[in-house]
């Protein structure tokens, strides 16, 4: 049997050589995406998609704009239903027997996302293993394979030989032999889709391990790690897994719950690393140790677009290529896939940050956003602020949502919900922090606050330990990807919170 410490050292090598081919797709990015352009048209000529859009005749990124409209998902759906039906060669060549289920739409409970094996193994597995090709770059001592890693996933359900589910248990049921080798839980209890008996299993099989990574959404981490220690009664998680060194995370903003990491960990050398992995692709890895800019994965089967956002919310739809676009402006993010997602609005905002290699920060979603009064308040400012206020007042959250309070005969307002892990001594001064550093950040938010006239000050609802929680179990939304929407110009679900609350 081959023993861990030379596991380590071969596996390490082969992901190094990665390094080398980012580096040359960095100093070429525009031709690498024109290739993988090229590649996407011509696979897919014969296909029921290419046919319906006249893929034969596309000769240029200018003729694939004028062939194929921009997409949601509501108008990609029907051909979307024919794949899950078993039909072939209808967005992608062949048959594709993965779907990844996630947040619902205006009308319909769930979305269900194409994933062909170019995208779990062109994408979504080569993202992974990227991630630790550039964490083992910048961390060239590291013994993360020396140990074994925690995986947090969902659950998934085969019907008619058609899985769906989460998109992280789809991946954790295929990975390749050498991820399962370093992997805690078992697939069964990984794919449970019993959450509560899921956390005790993993804390079973985990706290006499080894561990030195984690894996997961960093909500559902949290609840994890936070049973982890009340199970053994340590200080933090240090005292049992010393050799802890890295998290790999995604899906949430990470800073609003970096401190409460911080002290469940107890390693002052812990590392953290993000990507923008969603259910349609995995897009950037931050590849940087003191930046939380990620670098755009250029050669994952992915063809990117970008709408302004100004452009956007004028109902102005024209998409720019990689070589168009500017610093510090927030963009529509467009891809088109190897599962065949054409021209598809993902529904996030992005920004660069640099434009040599590409990176990116994410802003927020298009559909999270609260704009009811022109103040154009987006994800990245509500996250930057709380946390900004938690350092400020020495507090801690669980969980957020934002919601307009409409106008009537008044100004208008923001209602904050927040669950609090450990609440502020001085609630006022808290909201006091918020308001004032939106001010800063968002110009438009600022305006509509002044002198009170369109938006008064932002009020707060504190939410009872544990009521998030249970909005997600109603709605059987416990564990993998789901999170709790952050903001949102309709009321319907922060008006569910607070019935919860009662």
């Amino acid at each position: 049997m081959i023993n861990l410490p030379f596991k380590n050292s071969i596996l390490s090598a082969l992901l190094k050589q990665r390094i080398k081919q980012i580096n040359n797709i960095n100093s070429s990015p525009l031709i690498t995406q024109e290739k993988i352009f090229t590649g996407l048209i011509k696979k897919a000529l014969n296909t029921k998609f290419g046919h319906d859009h006249s893929f034969s005749k596309i000769k240029s990124y200018d003729d694939y704009k004028k062939n194929v409209p921009i997409r949601k998902y509501e108008e990609i759906f029907p051909y979307i239903e024919q794949m899950r039906l078993g039909e072939k060669n209808i967005l992608w060549p062949g048959k594709t027997f993965f779907f990844a289920k996630s947040s619902g739409t205006t009308n319909a409970k769930s979305k269900y996302i194409p994933l062909s094996n170019d995208t779990l193994y062109d994408c979504h597995f080569k993202g992974g293993k990227d991630m630790l090709a550039i964490y083992l770059n910048n961390n060239p001592e590291s013994k993360v394979f020396n140990g074994k890693g925690i995986m947090l996933g969902g659950s998934k359900k085969t019907n008619n030989k058609i899985i769906e589910g989460d998109l992280s248990a789809i991946l954790l049921d295929n990975f390749p032999f050498w991820v399962n080798s370093h992997r805690i839980p078992d697939i069964e209890t990984a794919l449970s889709d019993n959450w509560n008996e899921k956390l005790e299993k993993i804390t079973e099989q985990s706290i006499n391990q080894n561990i030195t990574n984690l894996t997961g959404v960093p909500s559902w981490m949290l609840i994890l790690l936070s049973k982890i220690i009340k199970k053994t009664g340590v200080k933090n998680l240090n005292d049992i897994w010393p050799n802890l060194e890295l998290y790999m995370h995604g899906g949430v903003n990470f800073q609003p719950y970096k401190n409460q990491f911080s002290k469940l960990i107890g390693n002052k050398k812990m590392n953290y690393i993000e990507a923008y992995n969603a259910s349609e692709g995995f897009f950037a890895i931050q590849d940087q140790k003191i930046s939380k800019e990620m670098l755009l994965m250029l050669d994952y089967g992915v063809f990117y677009e970008f709408i302004k956002k100004e452009d956007y919310d004028k109902k102005s739809y024209e998409a720019i290529g990689l070589k168009d676009v500017k610093l510090n402006t927030n963009y529509i993010l467009i891809i088109s896939t190897n599962s065949g997602l054409w021209r598809y609005q993902i529904g996030d905002i992005i920004e660069f940050t640099s434009i040599n290699p590409f990176r990116i920060i994410i802003n927020g979603r298009v559909a999270s956003c609260l704009n009811t009064f022109g103040e154009e308040l987006i994800v990245n400012n509500s996250d930057n602020a709380i946390e900004f206020a938690c350092e400020k007042t020495n507090s801690e959250i669980v969980d957020y949502t934002v919601a307009p309070i409409f106008i009537s005969n008044s100004a208008g307002s923001h209602e904050w919900a927040i669950e609090f892990k450990k609440a502020p001594q001085n609630t006022n001064e808290f909201m006091q922090i918020i308001d004032d550093h939106l001010k800063q950040l968002n110009s438009d938010y600022e305006a509509k606050r002044f002198n009170d006239l369109i938006l008064k000050k932002p009020k707060l609802n504190i939410i009872k330990k544990g009521v998030f929680l249970n909005w997600l179990s109603l709605k059987n939304k416990l564990g993998g990807q789901n999170k709790i929407p952050r903001l949102n110009e309709k009321r319907t679900f922060i008006e569910e919170i607070k019935k919860l609350n009662l």
